[in-house]
């Protein structure tokens, strides 16, 4: 039997960041996964022709760049190969009337276009921006923080000594805010609000879901400060640092190793069993970098006086499916509102509160869209090694889709199983960006299309094809996630720990529950 400090489940970047932490922190560690591929849902593959390199689901990396982990392990990182390439013209909505608004590093382009729709937005906007280099500190500390813990309260009695009660109160109501109540106390532009308001369905915030402000207003100001990155020759560059890393300080990263069952003994995890029956032995912990229902449904053997624990991970709530299209193109998309959107990393087609509103509540019914929400990712437009010289390749994220089909809200798609739906739905997408991009399907040299089965097909923690690993509305946030009284990555089973998206701070490539998890386990 091998033996190690720490045997790490799941070799995503939140486990992959814990390995490295734990490794320079002295602890032994091997990383067991059961593709034959590192990543999780941090993945680029040629999924179309030769040469086309895709995301195969994230592909904004900016919360990485920005984040704790990356700080303290820069050095290194870049050192084996990690490299990010930073996008001028960072996001961008497109409306009905084939007019576009756009954030863009330059805070006076982006002013420009928001004072062509109302001038008093645009002062509104600017004050924003200047509040958010005051109050960004304060946030991301707190987003940074363990889930109760002392550097959480320590972060708002920091924050309240500088900024007063008044503040505390306000920033209470924006972390329970809607995007719509949100966004009509502080502008009166429909565009401006629209474009925000996207950035919500990146996770599972329609307009009118409490807790939902947050989201929005972090991106859009958070691009205009700090600008947007993305992985230089996909987002897989920082698996790919981060493997090194291990290897480089002597750690373990087994791929093609499943593992059939995380042992226990006297109500402590004592290491693993991997499908080939091999054992390894954990002698300080195990961390499952798994979405917990994977953890206590599948892997750990049942225990009654567990039992209520496992009922609630048994509880916890996916958020909407997503379907992703990746496609080979001959040339950029043709923006019916202007050639200067082909420069955006990212373009939303998401015109109105209403419609956002109107999908999700499809969506929640089990109904297909009619008028879907996409996210359009042009990375070949800052990183044009992505494809052949002059090639394009473009990445489509559908939102929000229903993991089980009811039905067609169009009532044009009879199919209910995903498998059978996938391509009439992705036509329905095609036919929906080709109104704003003529010419679309003429470009299309190859293409590749995963339904929310699909991506649960390729990892099954994007269960429904969720690949939020859970919604992130107030009752499974903050305190409450996974679970309320688990929020800081322990388990009732000593030993046992988890992290990744399922766990406190959520979704998104920042790396910051496994680093958490990390320091507190080698403090």
């Amino acid at each position: 039997m091998d033996a190690v400090d720490v045997v790490v489940v799941g070799a995503g970047h939140n486990g992959l960041a814990a390995a490295v932490h734990l490794l320079a922190r002295g602890w032994s560690v091997a990383v067991v996964e059961s593709r034959d591929v590192a990543g999780g849902a941090v993945k680029t593959r040629e999924v179309t022709l030769p040469g086309f390199r895709h995301d195969l689901c994230a592909m904004n990396l900016s919360m990485f760049a920005g984040s704790p982990f990356f700080a303290a392990y820069k050095d290194e990182l870049l050192a084996q190969g990690l490299g990010f390439v930073p996008a001028v013209d960072c996001f961008a909505s497109v409306f009905r009337d084939h007019t576009y608004l756009g954030v863009s590093t330059d805070l006076d382009k982006t002013a420009g276009g928001i004072a062509a729709l109302s001038a008093k937005d645009a002062e509104a906007w600017r004050a924003m921006v200047a509040k958010f280099g005051e109050d960004a500190p304060h946030i991301f500390g707190l987003l940074g923080s363990p889930m109760p813990s002392l550097a959480a309260a320590r972060t708002v009695w920091s924050a309240w000594r500088a900024k007063g009660t008044a503040w505390l109160y306000d920033t209470a109501r924006l972390l329970l805010a809607t995007p719509r109540d949100f966004l009509d106390a502080h502008f009166e532009s429909p565009k401006l609000k629209a474009m925000m308001a996207a950035w919500g369905l990146h996770l599972d915030f329609s307009p009118d879901v409490a807790g939902g402000a947050l989201f929005p207003y972090l991106e859009s100001m958070a691009n205009q400060a700090f600008g947007m990155v993305i992985g230089a020759g996909g987002a897989d560059t920082i698996i790919k640092a981060m493997l090194g890393v291990i290897k480089s300080r002597g750690g373990e990263v087994r791929l093609n190793a499943p593992v059939a069952a995380i042992e226990t003994s006297g109500g402590r995890a004592t290491g693993v069993r991997l499908a080939d029956g091999t054992r390894i032995s954990a002698k300080r912990a195990v961390i499952a970098n798994l979405h917990p229902q994977l953890v206590f449904g599948n892997l750990v053997a049942p225990e009654a006086s567990r039992a209520a624990f496992d009922a609630r991970i048994a509880r916890f709530r996916a958020g909407p499916g997503t379907m992703m299209i990746h496609l080979a193109l001959s040339a950029p998309l043709d923006w019916r509102a202007g050639e200067a959107l082909r420069q955006f990393a990212y373009v939303h087609v998401a015109p109105d509160l209403a419609m956002m509103t109107r999908v999700y509540a499809e969506a929640a019914a089990g109904l297909l869209p009619a008028e879907p929400v996409l996210v359009v990712g042009q990375p070949t437009a800052i990183d044009p090694g992505r494809a052949p010289a002059g090639q394009h390749v473009a990445w489509i994220q559908v939102r929000a889709l229903p993991a089980t089909i009811a039905g067609d809200a169009a009532g044009s798609i009879p199919a209910t199983s995903w498998d059978e739906a996938k391509g009439a739905y992705a036509e329905r997408v095609l036919d929906l960006l080709e109104s704003y991009a003529p010419g679309l399907r003429a470009r299309i040299l190859g293409s590749a299309i995963s339904s929310p089965l699909d991506l649960e097909r390729e990892n099954p923690c994007l269960i429904g094809g969720d690949n939020l690993s859970g919604s992130h509305h107030l009752d499974q946030n903050f305190l409450f996630r996974p679970v309320a009284g688990y929020s800081r990555y322990a388990t009732p089973v000593g030993g046992l720990y988890l992290c990744g998206a399922a766990t406190w701070p959520g979704a998104g490539t920042g790396a910051g529950s496994g680093f958490m998890l990390a320091k507190m386990l080698a403090h």
